[in-house]
């Protein structure tokens, strides 16, 4: 029996045994494009309006962010979630606004939220379709990106309904070809030169113009470099993979990665058998003299393909972004990039490298379990925020649904504690002063955005969780949140702060801490002691909580 053209021996030791994986999947740098070096501030249309959304309505609620303050407390994004968009693609495969609710365009109603100190952002799906059924950006990433930076577009949400995840099947190569972009000449390379590694075989095939393929490259078990692959100068080049059929039935991935480092994606549809043979083309840079040009699928899981489409779309932001500075003569404008595939690939691990920040859970609904379960999820993966890339919990559900006062005011402060984006998502146009005054709170924002881009650590599960956050400047701010239906008392060791190597207090005779809610001043020796919590309620703390100074910091809540 094979399977993919591989030997029998092969594809047994592949599924019965453990080989170590060749090219594990690995995206390099850091994303590092300049974006959410805090996390992001501003509003989504999904929470309240789902896809009934509008031009008049998004102009209405970027003046209501003006006249409310919203804006100058740093809620600076407005998002355009699902439904934005006509079910039709442009004649130039680009998307476009719904062409009645949206009739100036999105360019048009960009410049108006840029008048008003806003950025725009915008959706779409890392699938097929979005979530609402229209056109999404899978197999369409450069043409979108593309598009959204020319619109002036800063940030952007790429969903995962409708997911076709990538294939863990490599075809079969029996040479590539070299060309200079424009020019007929080329080299052809045979499988014969390729210098193999893991489960890659060379297998003899006298059906192919060079009578070897190789085979064996799937699911990171298998690999090919082709080491003197000769440039005249630097430039681009036609690079063709010369694929033997086989397998008309599944569709097949490969990466090309020419000199270690630029990465390009072959995407090879199921074919049919009529013939022996087919091509597959790229333009790719090559530097003058010798080259190498490894390929490789290490595609071996949906986590795998998951993480590698949404660093192609990342990839294709930031090229986009500098395409449309380079076009305009202007500085270039970064897009934030969130990836929102509800945790379902362990996003944390790899997010980072993709983009700004990351959805951790499903998505959240103004129901207070329901917050609770997000959070509880979220808390857990403080080690993986850091600045330029965030845990993202979902959208703020402040003033939505049938939240009490201390319900809204604990998720805003959960929600700063964990270093999270603030993402309103409830109607502004009506929103009232106690909800205006809860995500306005100065104090609770600066946490959220504090430089030193660290979340907090639950160091206390219970009826009282308490939650500790190494800020800038020595400082730590802790949160106590009463989980139940009934006030209660809670107070902290301080020794539970100072022995913890991430918390990172140092140790002091006593300790000044300023309740960020109320101002309220205490001095702590051996316990920070928070008092009376109300039900669902929470305290927040900032110990060392002074100016340059050594003034208290509490008058800031009177700004």
């Amino acid at each position: 029996m094979k399977r993919n053209g591989m030997c029998p021996l092969c594809y047994l030791k592949r599924i019965f045994g453990k080989p170590s994986r060749v090219s594990s999947v690995s995206l390099g740098e850091l994303y590092d494009n300049g974006a959410a070096v805090a996390p992001p501030m501003g509003w989504s249309s999904w929470n309240t309006f789902r896809s009934n959304i509008d031009e008049k309505l998004i102009l209405e609620t970027a003046a209501a962010m003006k006249r409310s303050g919203l804006i100058d407390a740093g809620y600076i994004h407005l998002n355009l979630d699902d439904n934005w968009h006509s079910s039709e693609r442009t004649a130039n495969h680009e998307l476009q606004n719904d062409l009645s609710k949206f009739p100036s365009g999105i360019p048009a109603l960009v410049k108006e939220l840029n008048k008003l100190g806003l950025k725009a952002g915008i959706y779409s799906s890392n699938g097929t379709l979005t979530c609402e059924g229209l056109p999404a950006s899978l197999g369409y990433e450069e043409t979108d990106a593309y598009t959204f930076a020319k619109w002036g577009i800063e940030y952007f949400k790429y969903d995962f309904c409708h997911n076709s995840p990538l294939p863990r099947y490599a075809p079969i190569i029996h040479s590539i070809t070299i060309a200079p972009s424009g020019q007929a000449e080329n080299q052809e390379i045979p499988a014969t030169d390729a210098i193999l590694f893991g489960t890659a075989k060379l297998m003899k095939d006298s059906r192919v113009p060079c009578g070897y393929h190789i085979s064996g490259m799937d699911a990171g078990l298998g690999k090919a470099e082709f080491k003197n692959v000769y440039a005249e100068q630097d430039g681009e080049y036609v690079l063709t993979l010369n694929v033997r059929k086989y397998g008309k039935e599944y569709d097949k991935f490969l990466i090309v990665e020419v000199n270690g480092s630029q990465q390009y994606y072959f995407k090879i549809p199921a074919q049919n058998l009529w013939s022996v043979s087919a091509r597959f083309q790229q333009v790719v840079t090559l530097k003058k003299g010798v080259n190498t040009i490894a390929m490789f699928n290490p595609v071996a899981t949906k986590a795998d393909s998951a993480m590698l489409q949404y660093a192609y779309m990342g990839k294709q932001l930031k090229l986009a972004a500098k395409r449309v500075a380079d076009e305009n003569g202007t500085k270039v404008k970064p897009i934030t990039f969130s990836i929102c595939e509800w945790g379902r690939n362990e996003p944390y691990k790899w997010g980072r490298f993709a983009g700004n920040l990351w959805r951790t859970t499903a998505d959240i609904r103004p129901y207070w379990p329901w917050i609770n379960i997000i959070y509880d999820k979220n808390v857990e993966l403080y080690e993986y925020a850091c600045a330029g890339g965030w845990n993202d919990p979902d959208m703020l559900e402040v003033g939505n649904g049938k939240l009490t006062f201390e319900q809204n005011k604990t998720h805003f402060s959960l929600w700063c504690m964990m270093a999270s984006p603030l993402i309103l998502g409830n109607d502004v146009r009506t929103i009232s002063d106690e909800v205006l005054s809860i995500v306005t709170n100065k104090n609770l924002i600066s946490i959220d955005r504090d430089p030193l881009g660290k979340q907090a650590k639950r160091i206390i599960k219970g009826k009282t969780d308490i939650l500790a956050r190494p800020l800038s400047g020595g400082r730590v701010a802790v949160l106590f949140y009463n989980k139940r239906k009934k006030p209660a008392n809670a107070s902290v060791a301080i020794d539970k702060l100072t022995a913890d190597n991430y918390i990172g207090l140092d140790k002091q005779d006593s300790y000044y801490a300023v309740e960020q809610w109320s101002g309220e001043q205490v001095t702590a020796t051996d316990r920070l002691n928070a008092g009376i919590l109300p039900a669902y309620g929470v305290k927040v703390f900032v110990i060392n909580d002074r100016t340059l100074s050594g003034e208290p910091a509490a008058y800031r809540l009177a700004e």
